[in-house]
């Protein structure tokens, strides 16, 4: 009689397809996974214990280092905390930088996912698409604060520097341009067959698991839940724009996938509607004192980053540093599906799933 032995095999930490150091210890019956463990904690900085003993503009640096991806939306989350404890007003020039620089952080940060995911599960010429384009941002964003990936742009109340002539002209150059680019990305990959294959079906669950693990962003959206921050409970300027929630009900990798390249669609919408009404003058920062010292109490603030809600919890003792600081982690919280999303499926939809949730390291064990 045949009979197989399970194995432990270990998936990272160093390997590609984890996205930075993650590993994950699988229990294997032939080619079938019956239990995976993830095993983080490769890349813990410390943060938000780091964070006790700086003051609040010195905090926004680690930020950049989390979701280093998407820095410009941990950036804000930071000092939108702050800005709701001291109860500062931001000038409405230094909120459209801000709502500007965030969308087209969601579009680069959607820009890796893709490339990567693609690379993932064995296409090469989406992730050179993907990062051609991504770098137009970058430019951007270079000319606009010196930085490539590690930005520090954003300020308690307000951001660090104005935009150079010319920017905002760029980037309504750059809104047509990325429309035909996202079609092209549709007709290189979206009907492909063989890409339908790994991943239509591929790790699927309902709203009520999704809400139970507390999951957001396209992970909870793919499910049928209309839930996006920038909606629900509008920050920033968002209010003022016409955008549309992208939603789907088959849970599965295929439906994010698909809301993932819509978000970049509805973020183009965005800003052209931001840089039409952007301010031709004003002030970039508000009234702030010297020192930074938010009244004694607590708070959250919530924001919606590429990877769903990230939030900013503070405990404030009337001092230049936090008592406390805690970051609701988006790329934390998703990963904690992937032990029930993996028990019975293959080795190669490890890694179609692990893709599919779309977490950065950094902001995992920050």
């Amino acid at each position: 009689m045949l009979r197989t032995e399970e194995l432990l095999l270990n998936v990272g930490p160093q390997h590609p397809s984890t996205h930075g150091v993650f590993r994950v210890i699988v229990k294997l019956d032939g080619e079938i996974i019956k239990e995976a463990i993830p095993v983080m904690g490769y890349l813990h900085r410390g943060t938000e214990k780091l964070a006790e003993n700086l003051s609040y503009t010195q905090i926004i640096p680690y930020t950049d280092r989390m979701d280093y991806v998407s820095a410009m939306t941990t950036n804000y989350v930071l000092v939108n905390a702050v800005e709701k404890m001291m109860q500062l007003e931001v000038p409405e020039r230094a909120e459209f930088l801000r709502l500007i620089v965030m969308e087209l952080q969601r579009i680069a940060s959607h820009m890796v996912w893709w490339g990567t995911y693609l690379l993932d599960i064995g296409a090469m010429s989406p992730f050179l698409y993907a990062f051609r384009d991504r770098e137009i941002i970058i430019d951007l964003f270079n000319e606009l604060c010196g930085a490539r990936l590690t930005y520090n742009y954003m300020r308690v109340g307000g951001v660090k520097w104005d935009a150079p002539e010319g920017w905002i002209e760029k980037v309504k150059k750059f809104i047509p341009y990325m429309y035909g680019k996202l079609e092209e990305y549709h007709t290189l990959v979206t009907g492909n067959e063989i890409f339908l294959s790994r991943i239509k079906g591929v790790g699927k669950y309902d709203a009520a698991t999704a809400i139970a693990y507390g999951l957001s962003g396209a992970n909870l959206r793919c499910t049928g839940v209309d839930w996006d921050i920038r909606k629900t409970q509008p920050y920033s300027l968002y209010s003022r724009f016409q955008f549309d929630v992208p939603v789907r009900s088959g849970g599965d990798c295929y439906d994010r996938y698909l809301l993932r390249m819509e978000e970049v669609k509805q973020s183009l919408r965005i800003l052209e509607q931001a840089v039409e009404q952007f301010p031709e003058q004003g002030e970039t920062m508000g009234k702030v004192p010297r020192v930074i010292r938010p009244p004694e109490g607590e708070v959250y603030s919530a924001i919606e980053s590429p990877r769903g809600e990230i939030g900013c919890y503070i405990i404030s003792r009337g001092k230049q540093e936090p008592f406390r600081l805690k970051f609701r982690r988006p790329s934390f919280v998703n990963l904690q599906i992937l032990p029930k999303l993996l028990v019975g499926e293959t080795m190669t939809n490890l890694i179609t799933i692990l893709g599919g949730i779309d977490i950065v390291v950094g902001e995992v064990d920050a």
